[in-house]
C-alpha cells in the first residue's frame, strides 16, 4: 500500500521489481537545489545519493588493486617458473660430457687419465661453489648468479671450442694449446652449471614452497636439468657433427658443439637476469612463519639480536613507540614526510637485519643436525658412482664393443643413444618420484614453516607413504645397474648395457629429486639455497674418487693387455673392480638414509 503522505504527496511503493540498472536511483526526484549535495532535499523526497561516494570508491578501488597486485604475483611466481624450467634445461650440459670425452682421446691424444682430469674440474668446480651460490641466493635474487653464470658459460665454452680446435697439446706430439687450457674452460663452465641451476632452482622452491605440490615444482625444473643432457647430445650428434665423404654423419663437431652451446647458455643467462624473481610477499610469509614459531618455543629469548630489541628503541618490535614519538599536531607536513620516511628505512633495516639473523640460525641448526650428515653421506655415496657412470658412458660402451666392430655399428649402442637414456630416465624418475610423493606423502606436523597450509584438508582416507619409501626403492634400481655391470654378462651380452644405463639413470634422477624435497620438507624453505647447497657439494667428492678409480683401473688394464691395436681398453678388466665398488657404495648409501629416516621418526618430523 501506499506510504503515508508526506506535505500533501502521495509516496508510492518502490517494489525490488520496479529496479533498473540502466536507471538511476530515485529517478525524477533529482529536482531541487540540494539534489547532488547527498542532503535531504527542501520537499522531503528523501536522501540523495552522492555522484562520487568517497567511502565507497576507495573500498572498490582498495579492492581492485588488491586484486592487480594478486594476479601479478601470480604471473611474476609463473613466468618465473617457466622460465626456471627453459633455464634448467640449458644448464646441464655438462651430463653430454661422454658425447665428446672419447673425442678428446683420439683427436687430441689426451690419455684416459687426462680426459678423466677434465671432467673432475668440471665436477669439481660445479659442486663446490654451491653452498656460496645458495647463501648469495637465499640473501639477494637469484638475478646477479643468472647474469654472472651466463657470461662464465660463454667464456667457458668459446675457450674449450678454440683449445679443441688447436689441435694436441706440445706435451702430446702437437702444437695446439696447453693442457690446462682446457681444464680452465671446464672449470669455468662447471661453475656457471651450479650458478644456473641453484638460481632457477631457488626461485622455483621459495615462489611454491608452501604450496600442497611443491614437490613436483621443485622436480620440474630439476627434470630439465636432466633432459638438457638429452635434446643437446642429439642436436650435437644429428645436427652439429662431421660430414663424411660419402655423406653419412660421422662424429660431433666438436668445435661447432662448443660455441653453439656458448652462445645459448649466454642468452639464457642474460633472459634470467630479468625473469628469475622470488615474489617478496612469499619469502617474507616463511620469515615470518618461521621466527614465531621460534617466538613460541622460547628459542628467541636466547638470541642476543632479539633481546636487545626488546630493550632498545632502534631494535626489532620497537616502530611502535618510534612512530607513536610525535603526535600529528606536533609535526608540519613536510617533518611527518621525513619521519615516515626514517621510519621506512628504520623498518627496511629491520627486516633485512631479522632475515639475516634468521638465515644464519638456520644453518647453524641445519649443520648442527646428526640427521643432515646421514643424508648427505648417503646422497655422496649414490652420486658419486652416478656421475662416474655418466661422464664415463662413451668408454664404458667401447670396452664392451669387438675390436673388429666399427664404434658406429656396435651392439652396445652409440654414446649418444646411451646419454639420451640416461636423459630421459632420470626425467622419469624425477617426475613420477615428485609427483607422486606429493599425492602419497603424509601431511607435515612438526614445526616447519614449510608444509602447507592445505594439507590438513586432505583426506584422512588416502594412502600415506613417506618419501624414503620412494628413495630406497630407487637407490635399489641404482645398485641393480651397478650389479649388473659387475658380472661377465655385458661382456657376453653387450646389449645389456642399454638395462644398466636405464636403472642408473632412475636412480640417480630420484636421488636429485626427492634428497632437495626432502630437505625442504624438514628444514624449510627459508633457507633453501644454502641448506641444499651444502648437501649439493658432497658429489664433487664423490664424482672425484670414482672418477680417479674407473680412470685408475682404466689404465692398469691397459698396462695389463686389455688393449687393442687402436689404443682403447677392451673386456671387464676396464671396469668391472669399479663397479663392484660402486654396487657396495649405493648398498651403504641405502644404510645411512635408514638411520636418517628412524631418527626423523623419533622426533615426530614427517618426511
Amino acid at each position: 500500500m501506499p506510504r503515508s503522505p508526506h506535505n500533501g504527496q502521495q509516496q508510492p511503493d518502490i517494489d525490488k521489481r520496479d529496479f533498473d540498472q540502466n536507471r538511476p536511483l530515485l529517478a525524477g526526484q533529482e529536482a531541487g537545489p540540494h539534489a547532488d549535495d547527498g542532503s535531504r532535499s527542501p520537499s522531503g523526497s528523501g536522501w540523495r545519493l552522492s555522484r562520487d561516494d568517497g567511502l565507497l570508491n576507495d573500498v572498490v578501488g582498495e579492492i581492485v588493486e588488491r586484486d592487480r597486485r594478486r594476479l601479478a604475483r601470480e604471473i611474476v611466481r609463473i613466468s618465473s617458473f617457466v622460465l626456471g624450467v627453459i633455464t634448467c634445461l640449458g644448464a646441464g650440459s655438462i651430463t653430454a660430457f661422454s658425447l665428446y670425452g672419447p673425442l678428446f682421446l683420439t683427436r687430441l691424444h689426451y690419455t684416459q687419465l687426462r680426459v678423466n682430469a677434465v671432467s673432475i674440474a668440471a665436477e669439481v668446480s660445479m659442486y663446490l661453489p654451491v653452498p656460496l651460490f645458495g647463501y648469495l641466493c637465499d640473501r639477494y635474487s637469484p638475478s646477479p648468479l643468472a647474469l654472472f653464470s651466463g657470461i662464465v658459460f660463454g667464456t667457458g665454452y668459446f675457450l674449450a671450442a678454440f683449445a679443441y680446435r688447436s689441435g694436441p697439446p706440445p706435451d702430446a706430439g702437437g702444437e695446439g694449446w696447453p693442457f690446462w687450457v682446457m681444464v680452465v674452460a671446464f672449470v669455468a663452465i662447471g661453475t656457471a652449471t651450479s650458478s644456473m641451476y641453484l638460481a632457477a632452482v631457488t626461485t622455483c622452491a621459495k615462489n611454491f614452497g608452501r604450496g600442497k605440490h611443491k614437490g613436483i615444482m621443485l622436480a620440474v625444473p630439476i627434470a630439465g636439468f636432466g633432459l638438457s643432457g638429452m635434446w643437446q647430445s642429439q642436436v650435437g650428434t644429428y645436427l652439429l657433427c662431421e660430414r663424411l665423404e660419402d655423406g653419412s654423419r660421422g662424429d660431433v663437431d666438436v668445435f661447432r658443439y662448443f660455441l653453439f652451446l656458448g652462445a645459448l647458455l649466454l642468452a639464457i643467462g642474460v633472459i634470467g637476469t630479468f625473469g628469475l624473481r622470488i615474489v617478496d610477499d612469499e619469502e617474507e610469509r616463511y620469515i615470518d612463519a618461521t621466527v614465531d614459531e621460534l617466538e613460541r618455543s622460547g628459542l628467541l629469548d636466547d638470541s642476543a639480536f632479539f633481546r636487545a630489541g626488546r630493550d632498545e628503541g632502534d631494535r626489532y618490535g620497537t616502530f611502535s613507540r618510534a612512530e607513536g614519538s610525535s603526535t600529528e599536531g606536533e609535526m608540519s607536513a613536510s617533518e611527518e614526510e621525513r619521519e615516515a620516511a626514517r621510519l621506512y628505512k628504520v623498518r627496511e633495516e629491520e627486516e633485512r637485519q631479522k632475515k639475516t639473523w634468521l638465515l644464519n640460525y638456520e644453518t647453524r641448526t641445519f649443520l648442527a643436525d646428526h640427521t643432515m650428515w646421514w643424508l648427505a653421506l648417503g646422497f655422496f655415496l649414490v652420486t658419486g658412482p652416478g656421475e662416474a657412470y655418466i661422464n664415463n658412458l662413451g668408454t664404458i660402451v667401447q670396452t664392451l664393443t669387438p675390436g673388429n666392430i666399427p664404434a658406429n655399428r656396435s651392439p652396445a649402442g652409440l654414446p649418444a643413444t646411451h646419454v639420451t637414456t640416461v636423459a630421459l630416465t632420470s626425467t622419469v624418475a624425477r617426475l613420477l618420484t615428485g609427483s607422486l610423493s606429493d599425492y602419497f606423502a603424509p601431511p607435515a606436523s612438526h614445526l616447519s614453516p614449510s608444509h602447507s597450509e592445505d594439507d590438513d584438508l586432505e583426506p584422512s582416507t588416502r594412502l600415506r607413504l613417506s618419501r624414503l619409501s620412494f628413495l630406497l626403492p630407487s637407490a635399489f634400481l641404482l645398485l641393480l645397474g651397478y650389479l649388473i655391470l659387475a658380472t661377465p654378462l655385458p661382456i657376453q651380452h653387450p646389449q645389456l648395457s642399454h638395462l644398466t644405463t636405464a636403472l642408473v639413470g632412475l636412480g640417480y634422477g630420484s636421488a636429485f629429486s626427492l634428497v632437495p624435497i626432502i630437505i625442504s620438507v624438514v628444514w624449510g624453505v627459508e633457507n633453501f639455497g644454502t641448506n641444499w647447497g651444502i648437501v649439493a657439494m658432497v658429489p664433487a667428492v664423490g664424482a672425484a674418487f670414482w672418477g680417479i678409480v674407473y680412470s685408475r683401473g682404466y689404465q692398469d688394464a691397459l698396462d695389463g693387455g686389455s688393449s687393442t691395436d687402436d689404443g682403447e681398453c677392451r673386456g671387464w678388466r676396464c671396469f668391472g673392480f669399479w663397479a663392484v665398488g660402486c654396487t657396495v657404495s649405493v648398498g651403504v648409501a641405502m644404510v645411512a638414509w635408514c638411520v636418517a629416516w628412524r631418527a626423523w621418526r623419533r622426533r615426530g618430523v614427517v618426511v
